[in-house]
């Protein structure tokens, strides 16, 4: 056999049967709870004029993108690494009509041109929220409640991933007051965003340049709590003192920490001051998902950006949302124990047939595997047979569990079969009509 010498490109995945029902099974997961939340589905192009990401962020994302212009075009184009822009144009063409709040997801694949990591890939699916029209902490707490309803969902609990939630204004403020000039919070958030990949020490000295020495650079690293407000049924820990001095950041953050109490997520969150988020248009609440032991990337991640749709034309809007990538995902849920199994995903990407069609190795019985096949198809039971040369019916049987199949159909000759239930082993005594067969395995199935 000749070597292939044709590989994907750096970054990208091959997606094989299995593979693509892990990535149903995440994609299903999105939607439903996207649905359950009340928010409606709606998608952009995968490539957008390239001036629609500058705008927003400058000149230097470029390299972060893969752009191209089309030969014998002018106009340059980029492959979207994100949705945000897409969003805010969509929004921005048709505010006067659109309902308050606006609350619209979408879920597809995204484009990144960055080195390969473990968790990160040059393309990628990508789940995203949002809600616009509303600048209240309660659709902060909705954003974020409909984050967790898909965790919960998966199985993860607050012991595997903590919502880390940070309020960027808040922060700014306190940052002023404590004499940090406004021009250089820019820089101080990128060493903050950079936190998880340096070490301690080397965090620390970054912070010094910026009026922190060692001991308060702790207020960084040791700062995260879970802030509880008075509620009678919840029994979890209250803030920590250095929450409690921080006086800018408690007015802040205790509406949320009473609509996450009300949503009954507050176990799930911790507040945390080193949560800044890498872009510069979030304008106050911004939050990350992380795995408890913070082995991975970030899950998830997003906050408000109430100046966005403005910049893109629209009027001024308030709007929050988030980001959520299938990578990070589907690593801690293997993890974890919590994928399921390849016989599992088949079966709930359909590709496990309803009924699996062989024949006992006679000619009249071989003639009639196809029709019988057309006829569980056209009542909408999936259903395959064989195409290999065999007559072993043992060996056909086997191949019938190995597909998942949840019955088998034996075709004793051109009018009977008899019928096997895979799933309890059990076989009928008697062979059934063949007429009759797409019925009774509809009924054994509920249908």
């Amino acid at each position: 056999m000749a070597k292939n010498t044709h590989q994907p490109p750096t970054g990208t995945r091959d997606v094989y049967p299995l593979d693509a029902a892990r990535r149903r099974f995440i994609t299903e997961s999105w939607r439903r709870a996207s649905v359950l939340h009340g928010f409606e589905e709606v998608d952009g192009p995968t490539f957008e004029h390239l001036d629609l990401y500058t705008v927003k962020s400058g000149e230097g994302i470029i390299s972060e993108l893969f752009s191209f212009t089309r030969t014998g075009g002018e106009k340059t184009y980029a492959l979207r690494p994100e949705f945000t822009p897409t969003l805010a144009r969509l929004f921005a063409a048709k505010a006067g009509s659109l309902p308050k709040p606006t609350k619209w997801f979408t879920l597809g694949a995204f484009f990144r041109a960055e080195r390969p990591q473990r968790g990160r890939l040059r393309e990628f699916l990508q789940w995203n929220v949002d809600m616009l029209g509303d600048d209240s902490p309660a659709a902060d707490a909705e954003v974020i409640a409909t984050c967790v309803s898909l965790l919960s969902s998966l199985g993860l609990t607050p012991a595997d991933v903590r919502v880390k939630v940070n309020h960027r204004y808040a922060l700014q403020q306190w940052l002023v007051q404590r004499g940090l000039e406004v021009d250089k919070h820019a820089d101080l958030f990128k060493i903050l965003d950079q936190r998880g990949k340096l070490p301690e020490a080397d965090f620390a000295a970054a912070l010094a340049p910026f009026g922190f020495n060692t001991e308060q650079a702790e207020i960084f690293t040791k700062g995260v709590v879970r802030l509880t407000v008075d509620d009678p049924a919840h029994k979890g820990p209250g803030p920590s003192p250095e929450v409690v001095d921080l006086t800018f950041f408690a007015q802040a953050v205790t509406p949320l920490a009473q609509q996450f109490t009300q949503m009954g997520i507050i176990d799930w969150v911790d507040f945390d001051l080193s949560v800044v988020r890498g872009l510069a248009y979030y304008t106050g609440m911004v939050f990350e998902v992380h795995e408890a032991s913070g082995a991975e990337r970030a899950i998830a991640g997003g906050g408000r950006y109430d100046n966005l749709v403005e910049l893109f034309g629209g009027p001024k809007t308030p709007a929050v949302g988030f980001g959520m990538g299938d990578v990070v995902l589907a690593l801690v849920l293997q993890d974890r124990g919590l994928m399921p199994t390849d016989a599992e995903l088949l079966d709930r990407a359909g590709f496990a047939p309803d009924v699996f069609v062989i024949s006992n190795g006679q000619p009249e019985s071989d003639e009639m595997v196809r029709p019988l096949c057309a006829a569980l198809r056209r009542v909408g039971l999936h259903a395959r047979h064989t195409y290999k040369a065999t007559k072993n019916v043992g060996k056909l049987l086997k191949d019938a569990a190995d597909s998942g199949a949840k019955f088998v159909a034996i075709i004793e000759n051109a009018q009977l079969a008899t019928l096997k239930d895979l799933r309890s082993g059990q076989q009928d005594p008697a062979p059934t009509p063949i007429s009759l067969v797409p019925e009774m395995i509809r009924q054994r199935l509920g249908m």
